[in-house]
């Protein structure tokens, strides 16, 4: 049950999410199956919860913008080059890897997307990006062997 537990609260972690939490319930001995669809149920939950809260956390943002304008952050940068690009699709099917599941659902509503099709495109994300890393999992591929490259 802890092991469940975890995976599921590691998934619903900004930063942290099933890029971890699927690998780690995994490793941890829960089935391959079973880890992916708790490892997608937490990261879900909490882009489930920013959707509905969505408004909120706009107007939060929006106060904490000075009047100056600052270059905005890397990250930001690079979820807004997507989404010209690439538009919502985009933005969720690389979001997850690339700036975060989280950070992709805020800025996909926050340039305008519904949040019906945020909601459904980060869920196919979230699907597909679990599914990748639990079979890359079970097939052993080290995700971080360029690390190891370095120290040898």
């Amino acid at each position: 049950m802890f092991t469940y537990l975890l995976v599921f609260f590691a998934a619903a972690v900004p930063g942290i999410e099933i890029l971890v939490a699927v690998p780690l319930g995994i490793v941890r001995g829960l089935s391959p199956i079973v880890a992916i669809i708790v490892g997608f149920l937490g990261n879900a939950s909490t882009i489930i919860l920013e959707i509905l809260i969505f408004q909120r956390l706009k107007t939060w943002w929006d106060s904490r913008k000075t009047k100056d304008v600052n270059m905005p952050s890397k990250r930001t940068a690079r979820a807004e080059s997507i989404w010209q690009r690439y538009g919502v699709p985009g933005l969720s099917l690389l979001g997850p890897i690339l700036i975060g599941s989280h950070l992709a659902a805020f800025l996909a509503l926050a340039l305008g997307s519904s949040k019906q099709q945020t909601a459904m495109w980060l869920f196919i994300s979230l699907a597909i990006w679990s599914i990748i890393y639990g079979v890359l999992t079970v097939l052993g591929v080290d995700a971080f062997f360029w690390t190891r490259k370095q120290f040898e």
